[in-house]
């Protein structure tokens, strides 16, 4: 028989080890999607997520990006309608809480509001988990934040955060270059080397990144050309290593 013995079968029910099955292969869609990760910076936050294009496909828009807000934006890995769900979700939230406390919302309730909404779809029948992470990033009373959301329903705050395929290895290349007083074009550059450190060649057709500035306090999603840029000056500050 195997380990999990039929309680990989209902989504409300512990294995014996304590373990629901049915969170971890969420969980493990995750680390099935292409790469995406968000940076904390001094001066904003940066979301950057790797978006392969078919050769006939129109591609004008950023898929795996969603603004939630003026100042509020979402990167996510793993299945992308949940995502999209889950973004819908927070906008709605978002203007809620315009109208109601005619403030902008915080980035932390933001995330905490995604977090629980997943955390109830680990517990109901009839449902399954989301099968995404988003990670989280806004301005909040002119300081950067940034969050992590999972299937499970944890949300962690972070300075530097990678999800996706090869998401621990990139993790590995954040820790170590990662510095936290980097100006957001320093963090771009980094993200573009992150996206493509485990690929052969320097691609910035494939990188989609958005911006969050302090002082603006505007999600922008940046032009090719400005990507371009962060591409080849990713190639001089970061060099791969042959393999």
């Amino acid at each position: 028989m195997p380990s999990q013995q039929g309680y990989d079968r209902a989504i409300t029910v512990f294995s014996p080890d304590g373990r629901l099955y049915q969170v971890e292969y969420a969980i493990e869609t995750v680390r099935r999607g292409s790469l995406a990760l968000g940076i904390k910076t001094k001066n904003g936050i940066i979301l950057a997520a790797e978006e392969k294009s078919k050769k006939l496909q129109i591609s004008k828009s950023a898929q795996k990006i969603f603004q939630i807000d003026t100042h509020v934006g979402i990167v996510a890995a793993g299945y992308i309608p949940d995502a999209r769900s889950q973004a819908d979700n927070a906008r709605f939230f978002s203007q809620s809480n315009r109208l109601v406390y005619d403030e902008p919302v915080e980035v932390e309730t933001v995330a905490k509001h995604l977090a629980d909404q997943a955390q109830q779809y680990t517990q109901y029948a009839g449902v399954r988990p989301f099968g995404v992470a988003l990670i989280i990033g806004g301005i909040t009373e002119n300081k950067p934040h940034l969050f992590l959301t999972d299937p499970s329903g944890t949300y962690i705050p972070y300075n530097a955060i990678s999800i996706g395929a090869n998401s621990d290895v990139i993790q590995d290349f954040l820790e170590k270059s990662y510095k936290s007083d980097m100006s957001l074009d320093e963090a771009s550059t980094l993200a573009v080397a992150a996206i493509n450190r485990e690929s052969d060649i320097d691609d910035d057709e494939s990188v989609k990144i958005a911006q969050i500035t302090t002082d603006k306090k505007i999600f922008e999603v940046l032009n090719k050309e400005k990507i371009k840029q962060f591409t080849e000056s990713a190639k001089t500050k970061y060099p791969k290593e042959s393999k």
